[in-house]
């Protein structure tokens, strides 16, 4: 009996969690978990016993997107411009988190308890990810020292979440991503202009 149980444990689970990853595509972070669980054929009561929090379904339905994100980071770290690297990765976060809706609400750490057994995994993946991109960045001074990637991940979903609402969320995101980005560079001194 407790292998059934565990199968179908694993069932209900794979099925929640492609239903909540076309909630979400539909309807962003706010999807809501009665429509998912009614979808999926469960009680909400299952839905909450696998994932506690909005978050913990949140980042399941993230985890392959973070991933890709984490594995371009890596791809890039080879790269001969430490800034264009890094502006190409952190160009691609922004691009899934516009293209996949609740990815940014994802990332935000917004509700998140320090310390909890649901910290915000998919951040912490990004944050590792992004390391090496923006040290070495810092290192060859084409990026201000003191710029966390945390910073960047916050300004990203900032940026995200305050055009997901706009007719061409893509280019106004990409825009004020490239706005920000002139602020990361370190400060020109006059004398050294010239």
């Amino acid at each position: 009996m407790p292998d059934r149980q565990r199968a179908d444990a694993r069932r209900n689970y794979a099925r929640i969690l492609a239903v909540a990853e076309e909630e979400v595509a539909t309807h962003g972070a706010g999807a809501s978990l009665e429509q998912i669980a009614r979808v999926a054929g469960v009680g909400s009561a299952t839905v909450r016993r696998h994932f506690p929090t909005r978050r913990a379904l949140l980042e399941a339905v993230s985890h392959q997107r973070i991933e890709s994100l984490c594995a371009r980071a890596n791809e890039l770290a080879g790269e001969g411009d430490s800034r264009v690297a890094l502006l190409s990765w952190l160009g691609d976060v922004v691009a899934y988190c516009v293209a996949a809706r609740g990815l940014a609400a994802a990332l935000s750490y917004e509700g998140a308890e320090p310390g909890s057994v649901h910290e915000n995994t998919c951040s912490a993946m990004v944050e590792k990810a992004g390391d090496p991109l923006l040290r070495r960045a810092v290192r060859d001074g084409v990026v201000a020292e003191g710029v966390t990637v945390a910073d960047l991940i916050a300004l990203i979903v900032g940026i995200v979440l305050a055009t997901e609402h706009h007719p061409d969320p893509a280019a106004r995101a990409e825009r004020l991503f490239r706005l920000a980005v002139a602020g990361l560079s370190p400060q020109v001194s006059a004398a050294r202009r010239g």
